[in-house]
């Protein structure tokens, strides 16, 4: 499990199906099976040296994310699996993508600059405002959603530490919206092994 809080940005030093990223402290404790979230992406660490490690990518995976188009050095958001002891400064994210978003507006918002994405309706329907949203791994809080889309407000900390910098209109970003929100909808439509719908919830309170 992940908390969404960027660790640092790794360099691709090789790309494919076999991925070797360049970093630095994510490897401080690394140990060969570790999970390592790259852009959002969980993945297991392979091979590691002092300055860089080495995971396997699925096609799967390469077709669901925007993994496949990252070139030789290109920056990727980088965040260790959550220890037990550490501090939960996001929110859940399992690394587990939900789908791809395009990048359609990036305007200044004072101090902050607010990102426009688009994506699926099948991805927008477990977004909600002031819910939170992972973006290319960045535990990011939704602040407008529509039919189309969805826009989150980042300051510039955020944007320095992570490759929110990089992006413009047009670019690709991987979503992992709330897991909460998926459990919810399975168990609202399971009719037949669960008989919890909205008169349930609202005579519990809800």
């Amino acid at each position: 499990m992940f908390t969404g809080i960027i660790e640092e940005t790794g360099t691709v030093l090789c790309g494919g199906e076999r991925f070797k990223i360049g970093a630095k402290r994510v490897l401080e404790d690394v140990r060969i099976g570790d999970s390592i979230s790259v852009n959002g992406v969980c993945l297991t660490v392979t091979e590691f040296t002092a300055d860089s490690f080495t995971v396997d990518i699925m096609p799967e995976t390469l077709r669901c994310t925007n993994l496949g188009g990252i070139k030789k050095g290109g920056r990727v958001n980088l965040e260790r699996a959550m220890p037990a002891n550490g501090r939960f400064g996001g929110h859940i994210v399992s690394g587990h993508i939900d789908g791809v978003g395009v990048i359609s507006d990036v305007k200044n918002d004072g101090n902050a600059v607010i990102y426009t994405i688009s994506a699926d309706k099948s991805i927008l329907r477990h977004v909600i405002y002031k819910g939170s949203a992972a973006v290319d791994g960045i535990s990011l809080t939704v602040c407008a959603v529509d039919d189309t889309g969805f826009s989150v407000s980042v300051i510039p900390h955020t944007r320095a530490e992570t490759t929110l910098a990089d992006k413009k209109c047009g670019d690709t970003v991987n979503i992992e919206t709330d897991i909460i929100a998926g459990y919810v909808e399975k168990l609202l439509k399971s009719e037949n092994e669960s008989k919890i719908d909205m008169d349930f919830l609202r005579r519990c309170g809800f």
